[in-house]
């Protein structure tokens, strides 16, 4: 009988990966550090140029060029001028990676990723700064449309692909922030307070899975973590990274995200990002009065060198030109994913609009013309071929339309259908109110109470307020950022040309008080619209008091109704899903069934394998996610499909032994289309 497990055993990947010999990567950066003075040595303890690598070409070491995002290759017009780059003139903006998560899809991320990947390697980047893999704790976060959801295993997952995805290209990626960065707001005054079995349990897995995978690189995060600051923390580098972890690779700091050098070079952080002369020159004088050893500087980039060299990163082809036929295909990943990734939430019948022809359809709402890909900090990506909203709507419908601005009350119960956009505007740095502005909630009320035959579409990276209005509409649609030509995808759905398959990565709440992040912003702290210098914020405490009950898991385990659970989406045909067979076999459950589309369309359901101890011996949520697949089928065609999960995966992380453990006795297998729609349970003993 299987007791307990170790870390590595219990987060396995369920794929092989080439392993690299890092035992000659680092014999090869020993020689190199033989070869460069000390000075050269101070240079690489820091960024050069804000995003590059510095570089001794004489010596074998280029300078290499990193840049954001995970939603595609940020340019720098600004760097023009550099003799290390030559920029591409363009990139695509693909649908943000929340859009992406709620695709359910991994093969889709992977050649997200690839495409990504391809992109970087036509225009001379060696390391990508992503994918982000914090969790959607907190929907006011400003920063959850760049992450990929609330749930610890498909965050891991869908983030997995994605860099080997990217990586396949020769395109190294950066998986970030660790760890704790779930708040936005003022967020290097943060100190987030987890305890041990959440942070192993829930923020760590995605990062697990990420290295399991082959990324290159970690990116520390901007807070402290129970009092001390990620970016030059031994225990967070050290420890939970390397020891814990077991990452090999090259660890770099935020940027902007450390304060004291010396402890900084006594971390095992690898590079100080961006860096500065002034920063550098400390270190130079801590050596020289003997605070700090050439020993130690060698030990702090010595990761660095290694990593780089592993992955080619020193010897490759700078540009790949030839990629840049490519970018058709590009377009096409951006805007499968966009089809994919819309979710609609709600369909009284209205929907899809199929016989529309002689209808007055009225379309109102801010963001007709809104450009949601060129944002502020990281995530900006200005995309081509832009496609707004209008546009989109305008190519579906043809003449059949009318936009109003501020429609009268006579225009809106006159109308036979109103489609309406709603959303929000979020960014790096910045948290926003769950709550939509008070007039823009005022109007969809107006709308909804006016005429029910009214289509909401929201455009945002996390979830909203969408209480006082539901139940009104007739259908809720969430088109997320759907990037440079995704909007077509959403009006797509609106009309049947696609059939949705689209799934919520995260719970959307009725209201922020129901949620266990309800209090991280500071009592009597305020939503602020213009970023002041942070030294002059005092620093506070966000206390992830909820531990291991963290979205979902927090409101089923509580009996809290959300407006809309963790995995929902609906599709415009119908499904079965027989009784599982469930069994143990070779060290996994075997679940096997079948699904129908007993339906008229084409189409895709996403089928959720949750999994619960019946009397468990500590705190456990009422049902955890375990497994995924999401099959396409015909109308009338069935599959047959086994999903196998690793008996492992049924653990817990004991704070007692500092291992993974696995209860003998009673679970229960869970087999639905959301947290919420279980649709079979099985009985299982272990």
């Amino acid at each position: 009988m299987l007791t307990s497990i170790g870390l590595l055993a219990l987060l396995m990947p369920a794929y092989a990966i080439d392993v690299l010999n890092w035992d000659d990567a680092y014999s090869w950066a020993d020689q190199k550090l033989t070869e460069l003075t000390l000075d050269e040595k101070l240079d690489m303890t820091v960024g050069y140029e804000e995003f590059f690598f510095k570089g001794f070409p004489h010596k074998g070491i280029p300078y290499l060029y990193m840049s954001d995002a995970t939603k595609g290759v940020h340019l720098r017009p600004e760097l023009e001028d550099t003799t290390h780059i030559h920029q591409l003139d363009r990139s695509t903006a693909f649908p943000s990676p929340i859009m992406l998560a709620a695709t359910f899809n991994p093969q889709l991320s992977y050649e997200y990723g690839k495409a990504v990947g391809e992109e970087c390697r036509a225009g001379g980047v060696e390391l990508l700064l992503g994918p982000g893999v914090n969790l959607a704790r907190n929907s006011q976060c400003g920063r959850n449309y760049e992450y990929l959801g609330e749930d610890p295993y498909m965050v891991g997952k869908m983030a997995a692909a994605y860099i080997r995805g990217l990586q396949s290209t020769g395109t190294a990626g950066c998986i970030k922030h660790f760890i704790g960065n779930e708040t936005e707001f003022y967020r290097r005054r943060t100190n987030s307070i987890i305890d041990e079995r959440t942070l192993h349990e829930i923020y760590m897995r995605p990062f697990k899975d990420g290295i399991d995978a082959g990324v290159a690189f970690i990116m520390t995060s901007y807070n402290k973590l129970n009092g001390e600051w990620t970016g030059e923390s031994r225990h967070v580098i050290d420890t939970l990274i390397r020891r814990n972890l077991g990452f090999k690779g090259c660890v770099v700091s935020d940027w902007r995200s450390v304060y004291d050098n010396a402890k900084v070079v006594k971390s095992g952080q690898n590079c100080i990002m961006p860096g500065s002369k002034e920063i550098r020159n400390d270190i130079a004088d801590m050596v020289k009065t003997g605070r700090l050893t050439e020993a130690e500087i060698d030990s702090m980039i010595r990761p660095l060198i290694a990593t780089c060299y592993a992955f080619g990163l020193y010897d490759r082809e700078k540009y790949k030109p030839e990629l840049l036929d490519k970018f058709p295909e590009h377009e096409q990943v951006s805007m499968k994913t966009a089809e994919e990734g819309v979710v609609l939430l709600k369909n009284d019948g209205i929907l899809p609009l199929v016989n529309s022809s002689g209808k007055k359809i009225l379309v109102t709402g801010n963001y007709l013309d809104k450009d949601f890909n060129w944002v502020w900090a990281s995530a900006d990506v200005k995309g081509y071929n832009q496609v707004t909203w209008r546009d989109a709507l305008k190519k579906e419908f043809g003449a059949d339309i009318e936009f109003v601005n501020k429609p009268t009350d006579s225009q809106i119960k006159n109308a036979d259908i109103i489609i309406v956009s709603t959303g929000t505007v979020d960014r790096e740095a910045y948290e926003r109110p769950f709550n939509l502005p008070a007039a823009e909630n005022k109007q969809l009320e107006r709308i909804t109470e006016m005429n029910p035959n009214t289509i909401i579409v929201v455009f945002s990276g996390s979830g909203i307020r969408l209480t006082d209005f539901a139940d009104k509409a007739s259908a809720i649609v969430y088109g997320w950022y759907p990037g440079q030509n995704g909007m077509e995808a959403v009006a797509g759905v609106l009309t049947g040309r696609i059939n949705p398959s689209g799934k919520l990565p995260m719970t959307i709440e009725r209201d922020f008080n129901d949620s266990p992040a309800r209090n991280t912003m500071p009592k009597g702290a305020k939503f602020y619209t213009k970023l002041v210098n942070e030294s002059m914020i005092s620093p506070y405490d966000v206390n992830y008091d909820e531990g291991i009950l963290m979205g979902y898991r927090w409101y089923d385990t509580k009996g809290i109704t959300p407006l809309f659970p963790f995995g929902h989406g609906l599709t415009y045909t119908e499904w079965k899903i027989s009784k599982p067979d469930v069994k143990i076999k070779n060290g996994t459950i075997s679940v096997k069934s079948k699904l129908n589309n007993i339906g008229k369309r084409q189409g895709a359901q996403v089928i959720q394998v949750y999994v619960s101890e019946k009397n468990p011996s500590v705190t456990r949520p009422v049902r955890e996610l375990k497994a995924t697949r999401k099959i396409f089928l015909n109308p009338s065609e069935s599959e047959i499909f086994e999903i196998c999960i690793p008996l492992e995966e049924l653990g817990f992380y004991d704070i007692s032994t500092h291992e993974w453990k696995l209860n003998p006795g009673e679970y229960i297998i869970s087999i639905g289309t959301s947290s919420r729609d279980i649709i079979h349970e099985v009985n299982l003993k272990i």
